[in-house]
């Protein structure tokens, strides 16, 4: 029987860890084992990263869903929704992010609001209120990711602050206009 000792299983990143995992849990008298720290530690960042991808993919749904319904705001919004679509591509590295999945599908992990389509998305009638609806969702992604900190590790954690000061500079950005 081969064995997978840790140092492979840490060095197989987040989402290499979770496919190693699902091949290697008994013992050798052929019962179940109990996951190592490490082997949980690998699991809870994987589930967070797929958390943190699925908020920021739902705010960037949001973006499309408001220049979908408000063609004018384009110009506008393409700078802020290609920051947005870098953060799920950064949050997601090392994991698995999720699939955008049609309209109250329940993924593998709980996340803090479920991916998902387009059409499912209420956007205002006016381009103002979608601009105020884009921010309030850009400031509630933000506090996930915000709130995400306390049980990340150091260096996803960098990031997550990271990408949550640019959803609060963008929330900033995307009201400006409203005030003069």
């Amino acid at each position: 029987m081969t064995t997978v000792n840790r140092r492979t299983l840490l060095t197989a990143g987040a989402a290499g860890t979770a496919v190693a995992l699902a091949g290697c849990t008994s013992s050798g008298d052929g019962g179940p084992r109990k996951p190592t720290a490490a082997e949980r530690a690998a699991a809870a960042e994987a589930a967070l990263r797929r958390r943190s991808a699925t908020a920021s993919r739902d705010l960037m749904l949001r973006y499309d869903a408001v220049t979908g319904t408000h063609p004018a705001l384009t110009a506008r919004l393409a700078p802020l929704r290609a920051a947005v679509a870098a953060h799920v591509k950064a949050l997601g590295e090392g994991g698995t992010p999720p699939a955008p999945g049609p309209s109250g599908s329940a993924s593998a992990a709980p996340a803090p609001s479920p991916s998902r389509s387009l059409a499912a998305i209420r956007v205002p009638a006016t381009p103002a209120a979608a601009l105020r609806s884009l921010a309030t969702a850009e400031r509630a992604t933000a506090d996930t990711h915000t709130a995400a900190l306390l049980t990340a590790p150091p260096e996803y954690a960098r990031l997550l602050a990271s990408v949550a000061a640019a959803g609060a500079a963008h929330a900033y950005l995307l009201t400006e206009g409203d005030r003069g």
